[in-house]
């Protein structure tokens, strides 16, 4: 049983997210701001030209192969032990932090290991977007592939998020995926459309209109990398999301535990992908 002092925290933080989510939001009336919308587009286009330089032969493609070969060795066999490393990420313009007022930039980028498959499996799964919602629940409640041309995709999908109180959006996505070679590829994804939906699965379920929402989701792109090499595949992620900020006097309380939801979110992709791949992997 937990302590008194963690189950009173519990409760508080309930009481205040149930705010958040059903009481009047005067910060967010409108929607996320022009100036957060652009503030946005400007951190995740730095963020482009920063993966653009390691994208570039010679440099190091994945996270992993950047840091001190101790730290390489130490990460890698938590990797191989089944772990997802996940790191927060922080995008700066100069020596200043880009912040969107009225709202929060959550960044983080996650590894795994996939042992023992091949780049094309796992490019296959990601690739087959009309099974996300088998590969991805409770998380991906439907998806859809909306239209393809080549190896640029238009996707949907109705994303599920609970955290004491649970979220529905749907969401469409432009994707690429880009094939460097045999055993190196990467994908960028841009959503086109959040729209939170009140009553999801009901008679009455509608899309909530554009400043009419909660803001616990405004914008969210990706950008993963596949590399395969020493016996399976390296799968890195990099998540960039958008919601608002937390209202004025909550931050200590409430700010941490908001922050762990993309962490969270993030890992769990990731161990879904790992899951869906070897599920699909034929045995020997």
């Amino acid at each position: 049983m937990a302590a008194p002092s963690m189950r009173i925290s519990a409760l508080v933080i309930s009481a205040l997210l149930a705010g958040l989510s059903m009481a009047p939001q005067p910060a967010v009336a409108g929607g996320p701001s022009s100036s957060a919308l652009q503030q946005f587009e400007r951190y995740v286009r730095l963020t482009e030209q920063r993966m653009a330089a390691e994208l570039r032969p010679g440099a190091a493609f994945l996270q992993l192969d950047a840091l001190s070969i101790q730290a390489r060795l130490r990460d890698d066999a938590r990797l191989r032990n089944g772990e997802v490393i996940s790191e927060r990420l922080q995008t700066r313009d100069g020596d200043r932090e880009i912040e969107a007022p009225g709202a929060l930039i959550h960044h983080w980028v996650g590894t795994v290991f996939i042992p023992n498959v091949t780049l094309g499996q796992v490019l296959a799964v990601l690739e087959d977007y009309d099974r996300h919602h088998e590969y991805y629940a409770p998380q991906v409640v439907k998806s859809k592939l909306l239209s393809r041309s080549g190896d640029d995709f238009r996707v949907y999908l109705r994303l599920r998020q609970t955290d004491i109180i649970t979220v529905v959006f749907d969401t469409e996505h432009d994707v690429r995926y880009t094939r460097v070679d045999e055993t190196h590829a990467y994908s960028c994804s841009f959503s086109t459309r959040v729209s939170e939906i009140e009553h999801p699965g009901e008679p009455n379920e509608r899309a909530l209109a554009p400043g009419k929402d909660h803001g616990f989701l405004w914008r969210i792109d990706s950008f993963w990398r596949f590399e395969q090499r020493d016996g399976g595949v390296y799968v890195q992620c990099e998540a960039i999301s958008l919601t608002r900020d937390v209202p004025l006097g909550l931050g200590p309380l409430v700010g941490p535990f908001l922050e762990s939801i993309p962490k969270e979110s993030l890992e769990f992709s990731l161990r879904a992908t790992r899951d869906a791949v070897v599920s699909r992997a034929p045995v020997h």
